[in-house]
């Protein structure tokens, strides 16, 4: 079975002096139900290029959770991480796929502004673009509403402008806003996004 690799969030545990790395079961769900086996790394650049070197992933996963810092965000650990596995996606043409968060992470690599959102936290909403027209869920307060780097294309959108979804012009990367993980049960677009990168 191949291996898929996957980012966890950090949370602040103040009470014990901790920053946990934590991800919800069911992206370890998802990627199972795709066909893979999942493998969370931890937010800990030097361990986590030993593991990829190590075990040698077939795919990248960047996940949700933590804005980045320069929006906000506590968790440079995160921001570090990110950034290492998408230069190593680059270098190795291993297929990365980022969703919310993680396609922030995407955007802001790539030179791309974010912008505060509203009305896309714990809604529905419909998006629509050269897939068609879809629902999706939303979890955000940032996104990106135009982009400044053409190394990306503009894939679905949703109808207050923000970006829902992209993919790099000619490498393996691919970026959605939406939670594929939160979807019950899990949606078939989501399956076809992983299992096509």
């Amino acid at each position: 079975m191949e291996i898929i690799i996957f980012t966890q969030r950090v949370e602040l545990i103040t009470s014990y002096g901790e920053r946990r790395d934590c991800a919800d079961q069911r992206i370890s769900d998802f990627i199972y139900t795709c066909g893979y086996l999942p493998v969370p790394i931890a937010n800990k650049p030097e361990i986590m290029q030993k593991i990829i070197s190590e075990i040698k992933p077939s795919k990248i996963i960047l996940t949700g959770g933590n804005s980045l810092v320069k929006y906000g965000g506590n968790a440079p650990e995160r921001d570090e991480t990110d950034k290492i596995l998408i230069e190593l996606s680059i270098k190795n043409k291993i297929p990365l796929y980022g969703f919310c968060r993680g396609m922030q992470s995407i955007l802001d690599y790539f030179g791309n502004d974010l912008v505060k959102v509203s009305g896309h936290v714990a809604v529905r909403h419909k998006i629509s673009g050269i897939e068609g027209i879809t629902e999706v869920n939303s979890y955000h307060n940032e996104a990106c509403t135009k982009l400044a780097n053409n190394e990306l294309s503009v894939i679905m959108q949703s109808d207050d402008g923000v970006i829902e979804k992209i993919r790099h012009k000619t490498l393996p990367i691919v970026g959605t806003m939406w939670h594929p993980e939160r979807e019950k049960p899990f949606n078939d677009r989501d399956i076809n996004i992983m299992k096509g990168l």
